[in-house]
């Protein structure tokens, strides 16, 4: 539930005026392409970003305070973004169970993506420091699960925009499903990167 990417717009009523329809100096195009643009630049920087993180974390080397203070923050992050996670896509399934409006539910979540992206960050900060073995196939996996986390993040924030512009209109069959793969593909990505965080730690 937390759009640019698609130009699915709601139907015009056979019956409606032609004045009705928004003109070329109306047209959102203008701002769709803007938030297109901002998506793909979001995308590349998460890319680059994870990408800087994965090669800083072969090179870095922390003593073992700095580890212990590495690991809290890690696991701290872990809570912020993951429970901002949960909470979002809890006020998604309140929506789909007719208990929230569409504009309620983005309302409320809308304030979680501050949470979710600082958790984000702070794993790919922290886990540099965490001396991450990376022939580990289980701490391949995790790496990959936490590009994957961090760029449906980028693709929700997209989708986010493109419902809240919908207004009191009901959401298109489209972004119903862009919106439910979001929501799988972050919870179990999400899961994912808990349950081999937990194994790693037991080795």
């Amino acid at each position: 539930m937390s759009g640019v990417l698609s130009s699915v717009v709601s139907p015009v009523d056979a019956d409606s005026d032609d004045a009705a329809r928004p003109s070329a100096a109306t047209s959102p195009i203008p701002a769709r392409y803007h938030r297109t643009l901002l998506t793909i630049t979001a995308t590349s920087g998460v890319v680059t970003v994870w990408a800087s993180c994965r090669w800083m974390s072969l090179h870095l080397q922390a003593d073992p305070l700095l580890h212990i203070v590495a690991l809290f923050a890690h696991l701290a992050s872990l809570i912020l973004g993951f429970g901002a996670v949960l909470a979002i896509d809890y006020y998604g399934l309140l929506w789909l169970l007719g208990r929230r409006s569409l504009p309620d539910t983005l309302e409320h979540a809308a304030p979680l993506r501050v949470p979710v992206w600082l958790g984000v960050g702070g794993l790919l900060l922290t886990g540099m420091l965490l001396h991450p073995d990376p022939n580990a196939p289980l701490t391949q996996v995790k790496l990959v699960l936490v590009l994957v986390i961090a760029l449906n993040g980028v693709h929700a924030t997209a989708l986010h925009h493109r419902l809240t512009d919908l207004g009191h209109r009901g959401p298109t069959t489209g972004l119903l499903v862009r919106g439910g793969a979001s929501a799988v593909v972050s919870q179990m990505s999400w899961w994912g990167a808990v349950i081999i965080g937990f194994l790693n730690s037991r080795h």
